[in-house]
């Protein structure tokens, strides 16, 4: 479940009272492990996500930011001059041990009884943060910088997919079982510009990733993604993540059945009667189809969501019966396969 780790828990928040400063909390090695496993501890669910964030990288390559409290990001000296990406440099995975300590002792916590997964962001996405100095509403600076300043922007897209790609597999060979890449920000443009300048640099990652990890699955999620589909599955990951907006018997139409799909149940469900929630979870999954489907949300986990709704989510997931909601299907194609 997409932040499956946070404010919503207890005890992410009586943990957060003690160590107020979201960075520490992110970059610390016992603390990522420690809230990490806490809805591991709660849920058990079949995934165990990293807690981190897609910026975490960022001053290892030469970019520093803050996080404040009400702004949110922070970038001291956003880049949008020839000047500014002197800045740049290759990516110090030295300077990211604590992501990479953390993986490996996920991976001996969990053991063989959950994935644990790694997460990035999209060159697109990142430079959004990169070049607006922040969060923002507009995206104006960035948008106008693609006519503005071309090359400007391909270099530094062109440098954030080469040091992501290398962040994917420092993560990888930390042990991450599979990787997911947020292109948050990528259904801010329009379908034309997603396809100019954000899909080729999400492709250059998992072309340079499935050279190098060949058995990792890469998944990749948009926020607002209902017109990007069928460009998205032409990056070469192997699901795509669809948001709640999407229907998901619509997308699996418009995606095919030889990708994985993943999510979508609105998270506000889990504000819902836990009937309805249990409802919307086994529509979900029948639309997705028999195959290669992920049940997850298709947002993260809302602040202020009921811990019990959370648990119901899992709990529900666990007791649906292959042969009882894919009969028809099974004994129409007994190839098909949970």
């Amino acid at each position: 479940m997409m932040r499956q780790a946070g404010r919503y828990m207890a005890v992410y928040r009586k943990l957060a009272e003690k160590y107020p400063s979201f960075r520490e909390r992110s970059e610390t090695t016992d603390l990522i492990v420690e809230i990490s496993l806490q809805p591991w501890n709660a849920f058990r669910p079949d995934g165990v996500i990293i807690f981190s964030d897609i910026l975490t990288p960022l001053p290892a390559f030469g970019v520093e930011f803050d996080i404040e409290d009400v702004r949110g990001p922070v970038i001291q000296s956003p880049i949008r001059s020839e000047e500014g990406l002197k800045a740049l440099h290759p990516i110090d995975l030295e300077k990211l041990s604590f992501v990479g300590d953390s993986l490996k002792i996920l991976r001996r916590e969990v053991g063989g009884d959950a994935a644990v997964l790694g997460f990035v962001g999209a060159p697109w996405t990142i430079a959004t943060y990169i070049v607006e100095g922040g969060t923002t509403r507009t995206y104006t600076t960035i948008k106008s910088m693609c006519h503005t300043a071309p090359h400007l922007l391909r270099t530094l897209l062109s440098h954030l997919a080469q040091a992501i790609a290398d962040y994917v597999v420092f993560q990888v060979e930390s042990g991450a079982h599979c990787i997911q890449i947020f292109d948050s920000w990528g259904g801010q443009l329009p379908p034309d510009m997603w396809e100019r300048w954000s899909k080729p640099y999400i492709k250059e990652i998992v072309d340079l990733v499935k050279k190098r990890c060949p058995e990792t699955p890469i998944v990749l999620y948009i926020n607002g993604n209902g017109g990007l589909l069928e460009r998205m599955k032409d990056t070469g990951v192997d699901v795509i993540g669809l948001d709640w907006t999407v229907d998901m018997a619509d997308g699996r139409r418009r995606l095919g059945s030889g990708i994985g799909v993943q999510g979508n149940v609105d998270p506000a469900y889990l504000f819902s009667p836990l009937p309805a929630l249990a409802e919307e979870i086994q529509r979900v999954v029948r639309c997705a189809g028999p195959r290669r489907h992920i049940l997850n949300l298709g947002h993260g986990v809302l602040v202020g969501t009921p811990e019990e709704a959370v648990a119901h989510f899992f709990e529900v997931a666990r007791s649906l019966k292959f042969d009882t909601l894919f009969q028809n299907k099974s004994a129409e194609d007994p190839r098909l396969v949970a």
